[in-house]
């Protein structure tokens, strides 16, 4: 087999010179700028950065927070001179400041989860310091605002409680602790009312014994929410739906005791009436028990 050696084309020839142009005019044009200036500062306008870092003082840089915090009430902006005490300073005393701060216009901003590293991060570095009860407080308050409805999951209730009670626990004296107690009765009673949504639902499906488990949820937990008179109510209808009079007995007659004017003890004093009973407590029944648990009754 004989292979034969071929000319390139005049238009591939042509292709080739015209690129080969086209490279050297531009490498021409690149070497005047580089003979002028000088590679190093030519390379210095390409990659100079607009964000080039340029360390502040940390009073500087708190103020300016403060001031996009009160006067400009722009809490997301402030935040960030609060974070950049933080990273600039990070040993100074306005770190510690700025960390607190940051937590508060997280707050404000509406930002929990950013509120809630923040000041968690607080509590965790400076335990000691006279303003942990209030990052603690703004732990537990960021958890309570995020509460959702009674028909949705109440994850977030029940971490807002664990969040309040601490802030009683460990700080007892502290202005912030009144404020965690109103809290709490909120969100317990949010649960006690979650309870009871359900309990209704077993109801109207009939299912007296799931309905029951409920209601003595409410009663037994939550005695100090305003679902305890309802739940007392719903108690003495399904035990005598299923035939226990002596529990609904009681369930009347403490209900009558601690809430005498109540809509719901006059369906529950008419219901046992009704099957020929009057309210009479049985002091040795759970729901007499829970009651006198915490001087009610």
């Amino acid at each position: 087999m004989t292979l034969e050696l071929t000319k390139p084309s005049a238009d591939a020839g042509g292709s080739r010179v015209g690129r080969q142009l086209r490279l050297a005019v531009a490498l021409a044009v690149l070497a005047i700028p580089l003979g002028g200036c000088g590679t190093g500062a030519l390379w210095d306008k390409f990659f100079a950065k607009d964000d080039t870092f340029v360390e502040e003082p940390a009073d500087k840089l708190y103020n300016e927070g403060l001031y996009l915090m009160n006067q400009k009430q722009d809490p997301k902006a402030a935040s960030k001179k609060f974070e950049e005490v933080d990273r600039q300073h990070p040993y100074s005393d306005w770190a510690r400041k700025s960390l607190l701060m940051s937590a508060y216009a997280f707050y404000n901003a509406g930002d929990y989860d950013s509120c809630i590293g923040a000041a968690t991060r607080y509590v965790t570095l400076h335990p000691g310091s006279p303003d942990a009860a209030y990052a603690q407080y703004l732990i537990a308050a960021s958890h309570y605002d995020q509460i959702p409805d009674t028909s949705r999951d109440q994850g977030r209730t029940e971490k807002a409680i664990a969040a309040l009670e601490e802030v009683v626990r460990k700080y007892p004296t502290s202005e912030y602790a009144n404020s965690a107690k109103a809290k709490l009765e909120g969100a317990r009673d949010q649960l006690a009312g979650r309870e009871m949504n359900i309990g209704r639902y077993y109801m109207q499906k009939r299912d007296y014994t799931a309905a029951i488990n409920r209601f003595k949820t409410v009663v037994t937990q939550y005695q100090t929410t305003r679902h305890v008179e309802e739940a007392l109510a719903r108690l003495t209808e399904a035990y005598m739906a299923i035939g226990i009079v002596s529990e609904a007995q009681t369930a009347a007659a403490v209900l009558g005791h601690n809430f005498p004017d109540s809509r719901w003890y006059k369906d529950a004093y008419n219901l046992v009436k009704s099957g020929g009973l009057e309210p009479s407590e049985n002091t040795g029944s759970y729901i007499s028990r829970a009651f006198k648990k915490i001087g009610l009754g």
